[in-house]
């Protein structure tokens, strides 16, 4: 696999996992009673939602911290 392929993957991945752990923390923390908890689509969309926007995320800090270096 190319690197530039690989390195795209792995940080988006990354940054999904850390997204995806953290809307599940919110949710389960601080959100444990409200109504988003008993609906499982919208949990897993909030889920999704969160952890799209943070693999972007990681992934364009990693590209300008790589250019910067």
């Amino acid at each position: 696999m190319p690197h530039l392929i690989s390195y795209i993957i792995t940080r988006l991945a990354a940054g999904f996992v850390i997204g995806a752990a953290t809307a599940s923390a919110i949710i389960i923390g601080p959100l444990g009673a409200h109504e988003l908890s008993y609906q499982h689509l919208a949990t897993w969309l909030t889920v999704y939602g969160i952890g799209s926007s943070f693999a972007l995320g990681y992934l364009a800090t990693s590209l300008a911290f790589e250019a910067e270096g």
